[in-house]
C-alpha cells in the first residue's frame, strides 16, 4: 500500500480542522466567519477532504450564513465538492436550531403589534418548504393562548374550511384570532385564494363574533398584512 492510500495518511486540511475544532471549543462561534461556521458543519460528513473552498463558495452562492442554512440538499450540491454526505452537517445544525428555536416560543406572548406578531410567525413557519396555514388565539388583552396548524399544504378555501379555524376559539374562549400561513416561495403578496379565505374567515367572524384580528403572510424575511394593507 502505497503512503498516499494509507489509512494514516492525513488530508492536507487536517491541521486547518483540527485548529477550528479547538477554537470552537475554547470560544465558541463568535470569532468565526460565516464561511468557517460553514466549513465546520461540513467537515461533520467529510472526513478525508478539505472543505474551506467549497464553504466560501456555498457563502456566495447563498449570499451568506442564513442563505446557506436555508439552501435544499439538492441546492446545496450545486456546489462543487458538496454531496449528500457533506451536506447532512448543514441540514442538521439548521433542523436543532429551529426545534430549539420552536421551544422557546413563549405561551403567554402579548401580540399587541404587527411587528411582534410577525417575529413570532417567522421563527415559528417563515422557513417551512410547504404552506402552513396557522392560527393565533388570543385573550382579551391580546396575549397568546394557543397557537394551532390549521393546514399544510398549497393554500385553497377547501383546505382551510371556518369550522377548523373557529372551532378551537370557542373551546378555548378566545376573544379574537390572527390566522397566517407562509409562502416558500419567498414573495408574499396574496393570491386570489388568500384574499378569498381572507374574506370568508372575516364574515364567519362578525357571526360569531370573534374577531379575525389580521391575516398575515410571511416569508423568512419579509410579510404582508391585511390589517396593515386595510383589507381587513
Amino acid at each position: 500500500m502505497s503512503a498516499a492510500n494509507s489509512p494514516n495518511t492525513k488530508h492536507k486540511g487536517a491541521g486547518h480542522r483540527k485548529r477550528l475544532r479547538e477554537r470552537f471549543l475554547r470560544s465558541g462561534l463568535d470569532s468565526f466567519h460565516d464561511y468557517e461556521i460553514i466549513e465546520l458543519l461540513l467537515t461533520l460528513g467529510t472526513p478525508l477532504k478539505d472543505c474551506k473552498q467549497m464553504a466560501k463558495d456555498a457563502i456566495t452562492e447563498f449570499k451568506g450564513l442564513r442563505g446557506v442554512l436555508d439552501a435544499s440538499v439538492e441546492e446545496l450540491q450545486k456546489i462543487e465538492g458538496i454531496g449528500p454526505s457533506n451536506a447532512f452537517g448543514i441540514k442538521l445544525f439548521q433542523a436543532v436550531a429551529e426545534c430549539i428555536a420552536k421551544e422557546h416560543l413563549p405561551n403567554r406572548l402579548e401580540l399587541r403589534s404587527t411587528g411582534t406578531v410577525v417575529d413570532y410567525l417567522q421563527e415559528w413557519i417563515g422557513r417551512e418548504k410547504k404552506e402552513h396555514f396557522v392560527a393565533l388565539y388570543l385573550d382579551s388583552q391580546d396575549h397568546l393562548i394557543e397557537n394551532r396548524v390549521i393546514s399544510i399544504g398549497i393554500l385553497n378555501a377547501s383546505l382551510v374550511h371556518p369550522r377548523e379555524v373557529f372551532e378551537p376559539a370557542v373551546t378555548l374562549r378566545s376573544s379574537s384570532i390572527i390566522v397566517a400561513h407562509n409562502h416558500p416561495s419567498g414573495n408574499v403578496e396574496p393570491s386570489s385564494e388568500d384574499r378569498e379565505v381572507t374574506n370568508k374567515l372575516v364574515e364567519t367572524g362578525r357571526v360569531m363574533e370573534i374577531m379575525i384580528k389580521d391575516h398575515i403572510i410571511v416569508s423568512n424575511s419579509e410579510h404582508f398584512s391585511f390589517q396593515q394593507q386595510l383589507l381587513i
